[in-house]
């Protein structure tokens, strides 16, 4: 029974090819995209079945259609191929799982004002104050930053609570953040298309888990409606958070000690 003698090559060969189609149908599960998704993969296995039957002009014309079928996924998946292609530079293959982990950038803590931002949270959560602040790390977002209104100023609790207060000509938008300084504010952000995204949030919260799906940004979110903060990174919301949460989650990832 030689044909299920399988060597080691083709064991990994398999395993890694397992891994790309979870992979894949991750970043598409939830989506419209979904159903294409599952639509070309049969298609792909009816191809395979017909050709190991030897159905030679059914197996030519289902080869020509895959080997356009290229182009097509190209376009009809061109959002969820940037997601997949952005997830591999930023070195998570498998993300929250430890497992074929790694990562290609180097490991550093920018200097954050972590208390000015979780008090001026706390305050905005109690006033109902709806705002939307973007951290950057790696990516430097500034194709997003420059779409809003350009600040360069220092991080300060009472800065933060002027932008987003209500009269504000410059409340209504994300605020980017920068090397412990607010870019820009008034900025524009792409949202999520993800079906799956709840339905009693917001407009702010989807706009917080698109930029977090397409970059390594952390977005905070405090909510005009109910006045829970909460945060996002990697696409997860962290929902009805309090400050000192907050802080504690955004002290793991930046240094709240300024470099003499």
């Amino acid at each position: 029974m030689e044909f299920l003698e399988i060597s080691l090559i083709q064991l990994i060969d398999i395993v890694l090819v397992a891994v790309l189609i979870y992979q894949l149908y991750k970043l598409v599960k939830g989506t419209v995209a979904i159903n294409i998704f599952i639509g070309l993969a049969f298609i792909y296995l009816f191809w395979k079945l017909v050709s190991a039957f030897h159905f030679q002009l059914l197996s030519e014309i289902l080869g020509q259609f895959i080997g356009v079928g290229v182009i097509i996924l190209a376009i009809v998946f061109q959002q969820e191929l940037r997601k997949f292609l952005m997830i591999i530079g930023k070195g998570k293959v498998i993300k929250n799982k430890g497992i074929f982990r790694f990562n290609f950038s180097v490991e550093h803590k920018n200097y954050l004002d972590t208390r000015a931002i979780a008090r001026a949270c706390e305050v905005m959560a109690k006033t109902k104050t709806g705002a939307i602040m973007v951290i950057t790390q790696i990516d430097d977002l500034a194709v997003f930053s420059e779409s809003g209104v350009e600040m360069n100023s220092k991080i300060s609790t009472p800065m933060i609570e002027s932008i987003f207060f209500k009269n504000s000509p410059l409340h209504d938008g994300a605020v980017i953040i920068r090397n412990n300084k607010i870019i820009s504010a008034r900025c524009v952000l792409p949202v999520s298309n993800n079906d799956d995204f709840p339905g009693h949030l917001g407009m702010r919260h989807r706009a917080a888990v698109g930029i977090t799906e397409e970059s390594d940004a952390i977005a905070i979110i405090v909510s005009e409606e109910t006045g829970n903060i909460s945060y996002v990174k990697d696409g997860e919301l962290f929902n009805k958070r309090t400050s000192d949460q907050l802080e504690q989650f955004l002290n793991r990832i930046f240094s709240s000690k300024e470099k003499k």
